[in-house]
């Protein structure tokens, strides 16, 4: 995702680059984080999440969850279609599209999974070519706001004599300036997604192994953490950039069993199965820890990429099953994005019926 700030200013940069101004501006920037509001329904989700079913809980996570339906192609049309009944122009109706989709997409191409094309799929994806804090997606966007902050400042008598060149310039090349802008950073992020096709398909020639385009997420500007199962006991986790291909690599063991349990592959897929039941699906490659003691077996899901990664969320999600080897029973927690770990209520799951493992 790009910060809220830069698409208030993608907002601003679609109305100016088409001269919309007073009001239909100042809709169109609130269009542009119209689909970061979903955190008032996730709210209520987050209230009400541990007293519903599974199956409740999982279908209002994908309506209220934070990048969830507010963040799909059905909710461009929707509000798309609310503006042309309600104004009947279409240059503004088409403003409002390209405000609300500049959000969704620049929110595909940068950071955690989506599922665009709920309801009809509830499939997870992400595009993930464009860093977090890629400077040219989070900056130029930053220009717009600017110049209506200086405009607004002088009309109220301040900032006199501050900013004149720049002032003058706009005023001078105000269609030509917001176009231009506009038309940058279209092209900026339409080469990303193309210029990391190129990497992926050369690094999947280079290892002789199909590298996943939506399992490589940017780490840095110009770089990406990429991986796939080199063997079946090992992920190789690589770190790539556009300028020196491979730069770093490594191994992860898929299951690690700590002391002697006999039945560890039993409990690892137990807690896959479980773990295949619920939202929000982030974990791309499973890494299992098991242990015993004292009668129970503890079972760890992280992702293979959680060790390489250091300054960002991504992957940092970790699950810790903890199952009753008497009385087949199981006791779930879980961290997510770095977060404190907290239990997890039984609906989070879709296993209702315990069973022994002997």
């Amino acid at each position: 995702m790009v910060n809220t700030l830069s698409h208030l200013g993608i907002g601003f940069l679609i109305a100016l680059a088409l001269g919309f101004r007073g009001k239909k501006r100042n809709f169109l920037a609130f269009l542009a984080i119209l689909s970061d509001m979903d955190f008032i329904p996730y709210a209520v989700f987050a209230l009400i999440d541990g007293s519903i079913t599974h199956e409740a809980r999982n279908q209002l996570f994908y309506l209220l969850g934070h990048r969830e339906f507010m963040h799909s192609i059905l909710f461009i049309l929707f509000v798309t279609l609310l503006i042309w009944l309600k104004t009947k122009d279409r240059l503004f109706t088409a403003a409002g599209f390209a405000a609300i989709f500049s959000h969704i997409y620049l929110d595909y191409t940068t950071s955690w999974k989506m599922r665009p094309l709920y309801p009809f799929s509830t499939d997870a994806s992400i595009m993930g070519a464009v860093y977090f804090f890629d400077p040219l997606a989070n900056l130029l966007p930053l220009l717009p706001i600017f110049a209506l902050l200086v405009a607004y400042m002088k009309d109220r008598g301040k900032w006199q004599g501050k900013f004149n060149k720049f002032c003058a310039f706009v005023a001078n090349n105000r269609s030509r300036f917001y176009t231009t802008l506009a038309v940058v950073l279209v092209v900026w992020l339409t080469v990303l997604p193309v210029a990391k096709l190129f990497l992926v398909n050369y690094i999947s020639g280079a290892e002789g192994a199909k590298i996943s385009y939506q399992d490589t997420y940017p780490s840095s500007f110009g770089k990406f953490l990429a991986a796939y199962p080199y063997n079946s006991t090992y992920y190789k986790i690589m770190e790539v950039s556009y300028w020196s291909g491979i730069e770093k690599s490594g191994y992860i063991e898929k299951i690690n069993v700590t002391g002697d349990v006999p039945d560890a592959s039993v409990y690892v897929e137990r807690a896959g199965k479980l773990y295949s039941t619920a939202v929000p699906q982030d974990i791309d490659y499973p890494a299992y820890s098991v242990s015993e003691e004292n009668g129970q077996v503890t079972v760890t899901l992280n992702d293979a990429r959680d060790p390489y990664v250091k300054y960002w969320a991504y992957f940092k999600t970790v699950y810790r099953f903890v199952f009753d080897k008497e009385s087949g029973e199981y006791v779930a927690y879980a961290s997510m994005q770095r977060g404190r770990e907290e239990r997890l209520e039984e609906n989070w799951f879709g296993e209702t019926s315990y069973y022994k493992i002997s």
